[in-house]
């Protein structure tokens, strides 16, 4: 049986009390929470000059508390650069509620099987960690 994963969502709530927390103590936190550093640093070196990153993170605190749900999931829940809507199935934290995108569990449950037999084949020696490597990542790439 092939166990899901489970992506954690950004929270727009979370993300908002970041910006605000950033405007009295360190800006740029929410950046690093939604998975953007380099905007995070420049909001930490610019805090020592000017307080820009302040205003901007108050700024951005608003503007997270009135972006609509899915508005903020298109600009900010990604999964390593593929948008939700090819992600794989995942649980939403929070507005729990069960959401499946795009990728089939029979599908997934068939090539899941057909690796562990790959694995085998490789543990009985009757295939090299190259060719395992090169049919392993085939087989991954056809869950897309």
């Amino acid at each position: 049986m092939v166990q899901s994963s489970t992506f954690r969502l950004k929270s727009r709530k979370l993300a908002a009390a970041f910006a605000l927390l950033g405007v009295v103590t360190l800006p740029g936190i929410h950046r690093f929470y939604l998975g953007q550093p380099r905007w995070g640093l420049v909001y930490v070196l610019l805090a020592w000059k000017t307080p820009v990153s302040r205003v901007a993170s108050a700024l951005e605190a608003i503007w997270y508390l009135f972006l609509e749900d899915e508005e903020f999931d298109r600009a900010f829940n990604q999964l390593d650069g593929v948008p939700l809507e090819s992600a794989p199935t995942w649980v939403n934290p929070f507005r729990r509620k069960l959401v499946t995108l795009g990728v089939d569990p029979e599908r997934v449950s068939a090539i899941a099987e057909a690796l562990r037999n790959l694995e085998q084949l490789r543990q009985e020696g009757l295939m090299t960690d190259a060719e395992f490597e090169q049919k392993r990542r085939t087989m991954l790439n056809q869950i897309d």
